[in-house]
Protein backbone atom coordinates (compact mmCIF):
# COMPACT_ATOMS: atom_id res chain seq x y z
CA UNK A 1 0.00 0.00 0.00
CA UNK A 2 2.85 2.57 1.32
CA UNK A 3 4.16 1.70 -2.40
CA UNK A 4 1.36 2.19 -4.34
CA UNK A 5 0.82 6.07 -2.32
CA UNK A 6 4.88 6.38 -3.27
CA UNK A 7 3.74 5.57 -7.22
CA UNK A 8 0.42 7.76 -7.00
CA UNK A 9 2.35 11.13 -5.85
CA UNK A 10 4.98 10.52 -8.74
CA UNK A 11 2.37 10.10 -11.45
CA UNK A 12 0.45 13.42 -9.80
CA UNK A 13 3.69 15.80 -9.79
CA UNK A 14 5.10 13.98 -13.22
CA UNK A 15 1.69 14.48 -15.06
CA UNK A 16 0.90 18.08 -14.07
CA UNK A 17 4.13 19.51 -16.36
CA UNK A 18 5.97 23.22 -15.81
CA UNK A 19 4.75 26.04 -17.85
CA UNK A 20 5.46 26.22 -21.55
CA UNK A 21 8.62 28.10 -22.14
CA UNK A 22 8.37 31.64 -23.83
CA UNK A 23 9.16 31.99 -27.12
CA UNK A 24 12.28 33.27 -28.79
CA UNK A 25 12.21 37.11 -28.91
CA UNK A 26 10.82 38.47 -32.20
CA UNK A 27 10.38 41.83 -31.76
CA UNK A 28 11.92 44.56 -29.53
CA UNK A 29 10.78 45.38 -26.59
CA UNK A 30 11.07 48.88 -24.75
CA UNK A 31 10.93 49.20 -21.14
CA UNK A 32 10.81 52.74 -19.79
CA UNK A 33 10.22 54.70 -16.49
CA UNK A 34 11.15 51.47 -14.21
CA UNK A 35 13.58 52.06 -11.00
CA UNK A 36 16.25 50.12 -12.43
CA UNK A 37 18.63 48.53 -9.50
CA UNK A 38 21.58 47.38 -12.41
CA UNK A 39 23.00 44.55 -10.01
CA UNK A 40 26.55 46.40 -9.57
CA UNK A 41 25.58 48.74 -6.79
CA UNK A 42 23.82 51.36 -9.03
CA UNK A 43 20.81 52.71 -9.89
CA UNK A 44 18.71 54.04 -12.34
CA UNK A 45 16.00 55.97 -10.90
CA UNK A 46 14.44 56.63 -14.25
CA UNK A 47 15.20 54.06 -16.66
CA UNK A 48 15.18 53.34 -20.45
CA UNK A 49 16.00 49.61 -21.20
CA UNK A 50 15.87 47.98 -24.66
CA UNK A 51 15.58 44.21 -25.22
CA UNK A 52 16.57 42.49 -29.07
CA UNK A 53 17.34 39.54 -30.31
CA UNK A 54 17.66 38.19 -26.38
CA UNK A 55 20.34 40.97 -25.73
CA UNK A 56 19.96 44.19 -23.66
CA UNK A 57 20.84 46.66 -26.87
CA UNK A 58 20.31 49.71 -24.10
CA UNK A 59 20.41 50.24 -20.66
CA UNK A 60 20.39 54.07 -20.23
CA UNK A 61 18.95 57.03 -17.62
CA UNK A 62 15.55 58.18 -19.65
CA UNK A 63 16.08 61.74 -18.94
CA UNK A 64 19.80 61.90 -20.05
CA UNK A 65 18.91 60.21 -23.50
CA UNK A 66 16.51 60.96 -26.69
CA UNK A 67 17.06 57.55 -28.03
CA UNK A 68 13.64 56.37 -29.58
CA UNK A 69 11.60 53.49 -28.52
CA UNK A 70 11.87 50.00 -30.01
CA UNK A 71 9.44 47.41 -30.63
CA UNK A 72 6.36 46.95 -27.66
CA UNK A 73 7.15 49.67 -25.10
CA UNK A 74 6.02 48.52 -21.70
CA UNK A 75 5.36 51.43 -18.96
CA UNK A 76 7.19 50.10 -15.75
CA UNK A 77 6.64 53.99 -13.92
CA UNK A 78 6.53 53.29 -10.28
CA UNK A 79 8.12 50.00 -10.24
CA UNK A 80 11.19 48.40 -10.03
CA UNK A 81 13.16 45.83 -12.43
CA UNK A 82 16.33 43.71 -11.91
CA UNK A 83 18.46 41.33 -12.98
CA UNK A 84 17.37 37.98 -12.90
CA UNK A 85 18.27 36.59 -9.51
CA UNK A 86 21.04 33.12 -9.37
CA UNK A 87 20.31 30.49 -6.95
CA UNK A 88 24.17 28.55 -6.69
CA UNK A 89 24.54 25.24 -5.60
CA UNK A 90 21.15 23.86 -5.58
CA UNK A 91 19.97 20.53 -6.45
CA UNK A 92 16.91 21.93 -8.66
CA UNK A 93 15.71 19.34 -11.32
CA UNK A 94 17.55 16.56 -9.26
CA UNK A 95 14.71 15.32 -6.55
CA UNK A 96 11.07 15.89 -7.01
CA UNK A 97 9.74 14.65 -3.97
CA UNK A 98 12.15 13.28 -1.40
CA UNK A 99 10.25 10.61 -0.35
CA UNK A 100 10.05 9.00 -3.37
CA UNK A 101 13.24 7.43 -4.77
CA UNK A 102 12.33 7.28 -7.98
CA UNK A 103 12.14 11.02 -8.59
CA UNK A 104 15.64 11.60 -6.37
CA UNK A 105 18.76 11.73 -8.53
CA UNK A 106 20.95 14.09 -6.55
CA UNK A 107 23.90 12.21 -5.39
CA UNK A 108 25.84 8.92 -6.41
CA UNK A 109 27.11 5.93 -5.11
CA UNK A 110 30.88 5.95 -4.12
CA UNK A 111 33.86 8.51 -2.84
CA UNK A 112 35.35 10.29 -5.76
CA UNK A 113 33.13 10.81 -8.39
CA UNK A 114 34.54 14.22 -10.66
CA UNK A 115 33.27 12.51 -13.77
CA UNK A 116 29.41 12.46 -12.34
CA UNK A 117 27.90 15.32 -14.34
CA UNK A 118 24.66 16.90 -12.69
CA UNK A 119 23.67 18.26 -16.07
CA UNK A 120 22.53 15.05 -17.12
CA UNK A 121 19.86 14.21 -14.48
CA UNK A 122 18.65 17.54 -14.80
CA UNK A 123 14.59 17.95 -14.87
CA UNK A 124 13.42 20.72 -16.37
CA UNK A 125 10.03 19.79 -15.67
CA UNK A 126 10.18 19.95 -12.21
CA UNK A 127 7.40 21.47 -10.73
CA UNK A 128 9.67 23.25 -8.12
CA UNK A 129 11.68 24.95 -10.19
CA UNK A 130 8.51 26.78 -11.75
CA UNK A 131 8.24 28.15 -7.81
CA UNK A 132 11.08 30.09 -8.09
CA UNK A 133 10.61 32.51 -11.28
CA UNK A 134 7.85 34.34 -9.82
CA UNK A 135 10.28 35.50 -7.05
CA UNK A 136 13.12 36.23 -9.87
CA UNK A 137 14.95 33.58 -9.12
CA UNK A 138 15.57 33.24 -13.11
CA UNK A 139 19.40 31.13 -13.04
CA UNK A 140 20.82 28.32 -11.15
CA UNK A 141 24.11 26.19 -10.43
CA UNK A 142 22.89 22.58 -10.48
CA UNK A 143 24.97 20.80 -8.31
CA UNK A 144 25.12 17.32 -7.23
CA UNK A 145 25.93 15.54 -3.26
CA UNK A 146 27.51 13.04 -1.43
CA UNK A 147 30.97 11.62 -1.58
CA UNK A 148 34.46 12.80 -0.88
CA UNK A 149 34.21 14.69 -4.35
CA UNK A 150 30.44 14.96 -5.34
CA UNK A 151 30.85 15.90 -9.26
CA UNK A 152 30.91 18.14 -11.88
CA UNK A 153 28.06 21.15 -11.54
CA UNK A 154 26.34 23.26 -14.63
CA UNK A 155 24.31 26.35 -14.83
CA UNK A 156 21.08 26.51 -16.18
CA UNK A 157 18.71 29.07 -16.92
CA UNK A 158 15.11 27.95 -15.75
CA UNK A 159 12.77 27.87 -18.58
CA UNK A 160 13.63 24.99 -21.23
CA UNK A 161 12.33 22.20 -22.58
CA UNK A 162 15.54 20.00 -22.17
CA UNK A 163 18.84 20.58 -20.09
CA UNK A 164 20.09 21.32 -23.24
CA UNK A 165 18.31 24.16 -24.24
CA UNK A 166 18.30 25.13 -20.72
CA UNK A 167 22.53 25.20 -20.44
CA UNK A 168 24.10 28.59 -20.25
CA UNK A 169 27.54 27.10 -18.69
CA UNK A 170 28.10 23.34 -18.96
CA UNK A 171 30.75 21.27 -16.19
CA UNK A 172 31.45 25.11 -14.92
CA UNK A 173 33.12 23.00 -11.37
CA UNK A 174 33.98 20.10 -9.53
CA UNK A 175 32.56 19.88 -5.67
CA UNK A 176 34.63 19.11 -2.77
CA UNK A 177 33.17 17.91 0.37
CA UNK A 178 36.16 18.80 2.49
CA UNK A 179 36.52 16.19 5.68
CA UNK A 180 34.95 18.04 9.07
CA UNK A 181 36.87 18.50 12.00
CA UNK A 182 34.39 17.01 14.20
CA UNK A 183 31.05 14.27 13.60
CA UNK A 184 28.36 14.75 15.27
CA UNK A 185 25.42 12.57 16.32
CA UNK A 186 21.73 12.65 16.45
CA UNK A 187 19.24 14.73 14.82
CA UNK A 188 18.33 18.30 14.70
CA UNK A 189 15.60 17.61 17.59
CA UNK A 190 17.79 15.33 20.00
CA UNK A 191 21.68 16.14 19.25
CA UNK A 192 23.89 13.80 20.35
CA UNK A 193 27.35 14.44 21.41
CA UNK A 194 29.93 16.01 19.31
CA UNK A 195 33.63 14.33 18.75
CA UNK A 196 36.86 15.00 17.07
CA UNK A 197 36.84 13.16 13.52
CA UNK A 198 40.61 11.45 14.29
CA UNK A 199 40.42 10.82 10.60
CA UNK A 200 40.29 13.95 9.51
CA UNK A 201 44.07 13.86 8.33
CA UNK A 202 43.94 10.45 7.07
CA UNK A 203 40.68 12.03 4.89
CA UNK A 204 42.95 14.92 3.59
CA UNK A 205 46.19 12.44 2.80
CA UNK A 206 43.77 10.46 0.54
CA UNK A 207 42.14 13.66 -1.26
CA UNK A 208 45.95 14.85 -1.46
CA UNK A 209 46.98 11.46 -3.27
CA UNK A 210 43.61 11.88 -5.64
CA UNK A 211 45.13 15.14 -7.10
CA UNK A 212 48.96 13.78 -7.20
CA UNK A 213 47.21 11.20 -9.46
CA UNK A 214 45.37 13.56 -11.51
CA UNK A 215 48.36 15.43 -11.79
CA UNK A 216 50.09 12.97 -13.05
CA UNK A 217 47.16 11.59 -14.80
CA UNK A 218 48.32 10.61 -18.62
CA UNK A 219 45.60 8.96 -20.92
CA UNK A 220 48.03 7.21 -22.89
CA UNK A 221 48.68 4.62 -20.23
CA UNK A 222 44.56 4.35 -20.34
CA UNK A 223 41.85 5.88 -19.86
CA UNK A 224 40.60 6.66 -16.17
CA UNK A 225 37.39 8.61 -16.31
CA UNK A 226 37.45 10.33 -12.78
CA UNK A 227 41.08 11.34 -13.37
CA UNK A 228 40.54 12.56 -16.97
CA UNK A 229 37.57 15.04 -15.57
CA UNK A 230 40.29 16.54 -13.31
CA UNK A 231 42.61 17.86 -16.04
CA UNK A 232 40.65 21.25 -16.21
CA UNK A 233 40.64 21.90 -12.19
CA UNK A 234 44.45 21.73 -12.09
CA UNK A 235 45.34 24.14 -14.93
CA UNK A 236 42.70 26.45 -13.53
CA UNK A 237 40.03 26.71 -15.88
CA UNK A 238 37.46 25.11 -13.77
CA UNK A 239 36.85 25.70 -10.47
CA UNK A 240 37.13 24.06 -7.63
CA UNK A 241 33.77 24.54 -4.81
CA UNK A 242 34.93 23.18 -1.59
CA UNK A 243 32.19 23.07 1.36
CA UNK A 244 33.07 23.30 4.35
CA UNK A 245 31.60 25.56 7.71
CA UNK A 246 34.70 25.77 10.41
CA UNK A 247 37.73 27.67 10.84
CA UNK A 248 40.10 25.16 10.22
CA UNK A 249 38.17 23.42 7.90
CA UNK A 250 38.36 27.16 5.54
CA UNK A 251 42.39 27.33 6.69
CA UNK A 252 43.22 23.82 5.72
CA UNK A 253 41.24 23.87 2.56
CA UNK A 254 42.86 27.05 1.32
CA UNK A 255 46.25 26.04 1.56
CA UNK A 256 45.00 22.80 -0.28
CA UNK A 257 43.99 25.10 -2.83
CA UNK A 258 47.48 26.99 -3.37
CA UNK A 259 49.38 23.90 -2.65
CA UNK A 260 47.52 22.45 -6.06
CA UNK A 261 47.18 25.97 -7.62
CA UNK A 262 43.40 25.53 -7.47
CA UNK A 263 40.75 27.99 -8.38
CA UNK A 264 38.78 27.65 -5.68
CA UNK A 265 35.42 28.75 -4.02
CA UNK A 266 33.99 28.73 -0.22
CA UNK A 267 30.53 26.81 0.01
CA UNK A 268 28.65 27.27 2.77
CA UNK A 269 31.74 29.00 5.15
CA UNK A 270 30.15 29.39 7.94
CA UNK A 271 33.32 30.56 9.91
CA UNK A 272 34.70 32.70 7.05
CA UNK A 273 34.04 35.94 9.55
CA UNK A 274 37.33 34.22 11.28
CA UNK A 275 39.82 33.98 8.60
CA UNK A 276 38.93 37.42 6.30
CA UNK A 277 42.73 38.35 6.12
CA UNK A 278 43.31 34.93 4.52
CA UNK A 279 40.49 34.96 2.19
CA UNK A 280 41.06 38.77 1.22
CA UNK A 281 45.25 37.70 0.88
CA UNK A 282 44.29 35.22 -2.00
CA UNK A 283 41.34 36.45 -3.47
CA UNK A 284 38.81 33.61 -2.32
CA UNK A 285 35.20 33.80 -2.99
CA UNK A 286 32.78 32.77 -0.93
CA UNK A 287 29.05 31.29 -1.11
CA UNK A 288 27.59 32.12 1.98
CA UNK A 289 25.53 29.72 3.47
CA UNK A 290 21.88 29.89 3.95
CA UNK A 291 20.98 33.14 6.15
CA UNK A 292 17.61 32.01 7.83
CA UNK A 293 19.72 29.56 9.53
CA UNK A 294 20.48 29.16 13.78
CA UNK A 295 24.17 29.77 15.41
CA UNK A 296 26.42 26.73 15.07
CA UNK A 297 28.03 27.51 18.06
CA UNK A 298 26.94 28.23 21.69
CA UNK A 299 29.08 31.14 22.04
CA UNK A 300 28.07 32.74 18.83
CA UNK A 301 25.54 36.05 18.53
CA UNK A 302 22.00 34.76 18.17
CA UNK A 303 21.94 36.99 14.76
CA UNK A 304 25.44 35.66 13.31
CA UNK A 305 24.38 33.68 9.94
CA UNK A 306 22.08 37.19 9.48
CA UNK A 307 25.29 39.26 9.78
CA UNK A 308 28.02 36.94 8.35
CA UNK A 309 27.39 38.78 4.76
CA UNK A 310 28.00 42.57 6.18
CA UNK A 311 31.29 40.96 7.97
CA UNK A 312 32.68 39.71 4.74
CA UNK A 313 31.44 42.61 3.21
CA UNK A 314 33.06 45.29 4.90
CA UNK A 315 36.08 42.80 4.99
CA UNK A 316 36.18 43.48 1.04
CA UNK A 317 35.68 39.18 0.58
CA UNK A 318 33.48 38.31 -2.47
CA UNK A 319 30.42 36.77 -1.65
CA UNK A 320 27.06 35.51 -3.25
CA UNK A 321 23.95 33.44 -1.49
CA UNK A 322 23.55 29.65 -1.24
CA UNK A 323 20.26 27.91 0.04
CA UNK A 324 21.34 24.36 0.52
CA UNK A 325 19.95 22.60 3.53
CA UNK A 326 16.78 21.48 4.78
CA UNK A 327 14.15 21.30 2.08
CA UNK A 328 16.76 23.42 -0.19
CA UNK A 329 14.83 22.98 -3.28
CA UNK A 330 11.42 24.37 -2.05
CA UNK A 331 13.62 27.08 -0.39
CA UNK A 332 15.40 28.24 -3.18
CA UNK A 333 12.67 30.68 -4.19
CA UNK A 334 13.21 32.57 -0.68
CA UNK A 335 16.99 33.51 -2.27
CA UNK A 336 15.52 37.20 -2.39
CA UNK A 337 14.32 37.62 1.12
CA UNK A 338 17.81 35.72 2.64
CA UNK A 339 19.66 38.92 0.95
CA UNK A 340 17.05 41.28 2.30
CA UNK A 341 17.91 39.61 5.90
CA UNK A 342 21.36 40.88 5.21
CA UNK A 343 19.83 44.61 4.53
CA UNK A 344 17.94 44.44 8.00
CA UNK A 345 21.26 43.41 9.46
CA UNK A 346 23.51 46.02 8.49
CA UNK A 347 24.43 45.42 4.62
CA UNK A 348 23.30 48.05 1.93
CA UNK A 349 20.53 46.95 0.02
CA UNK A 350 22.08 47.56 -3.52
CA UNK A 351 24.99 45.47 -2.08
CA UNK A 352 22.75 42.62 -1.36
CA UNK A 353 21.21 42.84 -4.48
CA UNK A 354 24.75 42.06 -5.96
CA UNK A 355 25.46 38.97 -4.21
CA UNK A 356 22.59 37.05 -5.58
CA UNK A 357 23.09 38.67 -9.17
CA UNK A 358 26.56 39.85 -10.54
CA UNK A 359 28.38 38.54 -7.14
CA UNK A 360 27.27 35.50 -7.52
CA UNK A 361 27.70 35.65 -11.70
CA UNK A 362 31.49 36.78 -11.07
CA UNK A 363 31.95 33.58 -8.49
CA UNK A 364 30.38 31.37 -10.95
CA UNK A 365 32.24 32.79 -13.93
CA UNK A 366 29.63 33.50 -16.28
CA UNK A 367 29.15 37.60 -15.19
CA UNK A 368 30.42 38.39 -19.05
CA UNK A 369 27.04 37.70 -20.07
CA UNK A 370 24.52 38.09 -17.15
CA UNK A 371 24.31 38.85 -13.60
CA UNK A 372 23.14 42.76 -14.24
CA UNK A 373 21.21 45.61 -16.02
CA UNK A 374 24.15 46.19 -18.96
CA UNK A 375 24.38 46.95 -22.41
CA UNK A 376 25.33 43.65 -24.31
CA UNK A 377 24.34 41.27 -21.39
CA UNK A 378 21.18 38.62 -21.93
CA UNK A 379 18.03 40.28 -21.24
CA UNK A 380 17.30 38.20 -18.19
CA UNK A 381 15.51 40.25 -15.94
CA UNK A 382 11.54 40.89 -13.96
CA UNK A 383 9.33 44.01 -13.44
CA UNK A 384 8.41 44.25 -9.86
CA UNK A 385 5.77 46.59 -8.63
CA UNK A 386 7.91 46.94 -5.11
CA UNK A 387 11.34 45.80 -3.57
CA UNK A 388 12.53 42.35 -4.95
CA UNK A 389 13.99 41.31 -1.30
CA UNK A 390 10.44 42.27 0.63
CA UNK A 391 8.50 39.02 0.47
CA UNK A 392 5.34 41.73 0.83
CA UNK A 393 5.89 43.76 -2.23
CA UNK A 394 7.99 41.52 -4.48
CA UNK A 395 5.27 41.42 -7.01
CA UNK A 396 6.49 40.27 -10.54
CA UNK A 397 4.64 41.68 -13.67
CA UNK A 398 6.92 40.51 -16.44
CA UNK A 399 9.77 38.00 -16.46
CA UNK A 400 12.29 37.51 -19.22
CA UNK A 401 15.05 35.17 -20.03
CA UNK A 402 17.27 35.94 -22.74
CA UNK A 403 14.64 38.00 -24.23
CA UNK A 404 11.42 35.76 -24.28
CA UNK A 405 9.16 36.46 -21.91
CA UNK A 406 8.26 33.79 -19.47
CA UNK A 407 5.07 32.64 -17.92
CA UNK A 408 5.35 33.14 -13.77
CA UNK A 409 2.42 30.96 -13.51
CA UNK A 410 2.89 27.95 -10.84
CA UNK A 411 0.94 25.03 -9.09
CA UNK A 412 0.16 27.60 -6.39
CA UNK A 413 -0.72 30.55 -8.56
CA UNK A 414 -2.92 28.22 -10.14
CA UNK A 415 -4.78 27.39 -6.25
CA UNK A 416 -4.72 31.01 -5.47
CA UNK A 417 -6.66 31.79 -8.68
CA UNK A 418 -9.00 28.65 -8.20
CA UNK A 419 -9.88 29.53 -4.66
CA UNK A 420 -9.56 32.90 -4.17
CA UNK A 421 -13.41 33.88 -4.51
CA UNK A 422 -14.41 30.59 -3.29
CA UNK A 423 -17.32 31.51 -0.87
Amino acid sequence: MKNLLYIFVLVCCISFAQQTPGLKQSEAITIIGATAHIGNGKVIDNSLLILENGKLSLVADATLTKVPYKGKVIDATGKHIYPGFIAPNATLGLVEVDAVRASNDHREIGVYNPHIRSIIAYNTESRVTETLRPNGVLQAQIVPRGGRISGTSSIVQLDAWNYEDALIKENDGIHINWPRTFNRSGWWAEPGPTTPNKKYQEQINNLENFFTKAAHYDSKNGVDLKLESMLGTLDGSKKIFIHLEDEKQIIDAIHFGLKHKLNIVLVGAYDAHKTTNLLKKHNIPVLLQRVHSTPSNDDDDYDLPYKLASKLVDAGILVGLETSGDMERMNSRNLPFYAGTCVGYGLDKEIAISLISLNTAKILGIDSFTGSLETGKDATLFISEGDALDMRTNKLTHAFIQGRKISLESHQTELYQRYRNKK
